[in-house]
């Protein structure tokens, strides 16, 4: 099953992809970073995010993309409404190439890659690179949060069933 996990952002938007036969074979297919200019307007950065992201879902074909469930803390409405133009194009291309959507909460996908719902973003940070049995840690935490996506899904999704 090939599973696509992203992290949206205005700024920085992380995917990654990955192929899992079972638990015991979950291999990283690509991943990447989708930035986006300060400059730019939203109606632009929001086009370049979408170009970019069906780009791969066409190349690659995923079953399923996985997203985060949105959590707005009081203290910081504008970052969540931010957020969620991003998320919104995410969910747009997966409508628009009848790719299957999931959300997670951040606590779930964190205790199933680390088995604590309260590991800080290193700690998933190391725990993507052993499972991926990467040769470097991820270079960004939007790649391996995107990375943590896509492997909880095979864990808690159909596979870890």
């Amino acid at each position: 099953m090939k599973i696509l996990g992203v992290d949206p952002g205005l700024l920085r938007t992380g995917y990654s992809l990955i192929e899992a036969e079972d638990l015991e074979c979950i291999k990283l297919v690509e991943a990447g970073l989708i930035k986006t200019s300060p400059e730019d307007g939203i109606a632009k950065r929001v086009a370049d995010i979408y170009i970019n992201l069906n780009e791969v879902i066409r190349e690659h074909k995923p079953q399923v993309l996985v997203l985060e469930k949105l959590y707005s803390h009081y203290k910081h409405p504008v970052t969540s409404i931010l957020m969620g133009h991003a998320r919104g194009v995410v969910c747009l291309a997966c409508g628009i190439n009848n790719v299957r959507l999931v959300s997670y909460s951040s606590t779930r996908i964190k205790k199933a890659i680390t088995g604590n719902g309260r590991a800080d973003k290193s700690q998933v940070q190391g725990m993507v690179k052993t499972i991926l049995r990467l040769k470097a840690t991820p270079e960004t935490f939007d790649i391996s949060d995107a990375m943590a996506m896509a492997i909880s899904h095979a864990h808690i999704g159909s596979l870890g069933r």
